[in-house]
């Protein structure tokens, strides 16, 4: 390429540039899908999050038993930060109506053979029932009843060793001592967990949405249905690509450091990357979703159809991610299809780098992942707009 051509590429670049700059400013569609969808969704869903864990759960219980040992059980139970006992129920018929009725989201069966069963040295059993519709509830719940049980049990334990010291009542009761620490997570919240996830999706599938919506727009508007116009500045594949792309990089970059930093500190999230660090390793992400929403932008043939072909997307590429379900327990060929998306890179590296302390060389296959598909989304959206300008100008 001798100067000429490289000064008229460069003024092309400029031109496709420019343009899209006025096309997506004067679009409140793609401006609702790259500023206000960035800008909102990661506040609201983190804000409906951001209480971590559920505390006081309402709960029925039914005490069969009548005894003060299931009495102490209950006011253990009910005096945990999980439970909030509202209701003592005859049978199971009756607590059944108030969990059908909302009231209440789990009920506790004490049976009447519980005091002695455990004075005839027996295991004593109690029912729990949850209400599955909410998983955080069940695990409140769970947990409260199960950390009751362990309790009484080792107090039941020590009243039998009525004539051993306490030094050995605790080796007796309690052989090994476990001492529980949580790391990156202290509080085990759903929001620390599941929202860096979210922050990384959101920012591709705003670019799916919104760089489709300008390609449907430009084939509903013209009479070839195409997505680039007949004018001179558009006869190179790769200019086009470059000009589009030095529109939304910049914008993504805004809009990565207000969802990677700012979100994150307004809740309060874990966030132990060093920022420099971490931009390095969220560039090629941008990159690889930008050229990945040019190439897919192809197959919106109408201003609408990003909806039904994008934002159906989301859960399954949360749960094929591996971060809401270990990758151990999902099949080889969903693990396949989750590698040609920049979000599943992006999530592993963005969790590993901000929630666990990693260095840019501890996630060095999730970075030159994400470049490798930056080349080949980039070489496939060329490839696309070569064929393109071919069929406009037969």
């Amino acid at each position: 390429m001798n100067e000429n051509d490289m000064k008229r590429s460069i003024y092309d670049i400029f031109y496709i540039f420019r343009r899209e700059f006025y096309t997506v400013f004067r679009d409140h569609a793609v401006l609702t899908f790259f500023i206000v969808l960035t800008l909102v969704y990661p506040l609201v869903y983190t804000y409906i999050y951001s209480n971590e864990v559920v505390r006081e759960v309402p709960v029925a219980v039914i005490d069969q038993a009548q005894s003060s040992l299931s009495r102490e059980f209950l006011r253990n139970w009910d005096a945990s930060a999980n439970v909030n006992i509202v209701a003592y129920c005859t049978d199971l018929e009756e607590a059944r109506e108030l969990m059908y009725q909302k009231k209440i989201y789990g009920i506790l069966e004490i049976p009447a053979d519980f005091s002695k069963a455990v004075y005839r040295g027996e295991q004593a059993h109690v029912a729990l029932f949850c209400d599955m519709g909410a998983l955080l509830n069940y695990k409140a719940l769970l947990q409260a009843a199960s950390d009751v049980a362990i309790a009484m049990g080792k107090q039941i334990q020590v009243e039998g060793l009525t004539y051993a010291s306490s030094a050995h009542q605790q080796s007796t009761v309690s052989p090994v001592k476990i001492g529980e620490v949580k790391m990156f997570n202290p509080q085990s919240g759903f929001a620390s967990f599941i929202i860096p996830a979210v922050l990384v999706l959101v920012i591709q599938q705003s670019l799916l949405l919104g760089v489709g919506t300008i390609a449907g727009t430009s084939r509903d508007r013209s009479r070839r249905k195409s997505m680039i116009p007949l004018n001179r500045h558009y006869r190179k594949a790769w200019c086009i690509v470059a000009g589009k792309t030095c529109l939304y990089m910049p914008v993504y970059f805004l809009m990565a450091f207000w969802v990677f930093f700012i979100v994150p500190r307004i809740f309060s999230l874990t966030q132990i990357a060093p920022k420099g660090e971490l931009m390095i390793f969220l560039f090629p992400f941008l990159l690889a979703c930008v050229f990945l929403a040019i190439a897919a932008s192809f197959l919106s043939k109408e201003r609408e159809q990003p909806f039904l072909l994008f934002v159906f997307t989301s859960v399954p590429l949360m749960f094929i991610s591996g971060i809401s379900w270990p990758k151990e327990g999902i099949p080889d060929y969903w693990l396949a299809i989750a590698k040609i998306f920049p979000s599943s890179h992006g999530i592993d590296g963005f969790v590993k780098i901000n929630n666990l302390g990693a260095t840019l060389g501890d996630v060095r296959q999730e970075y030159l992942w994400l470049w490798f598909l930056a080349v080949i989304y980039f070489v496939l959206a060329c490839f696309l707009f070569r064929r393109e300008i071919r069929r406009v100008t037969k």
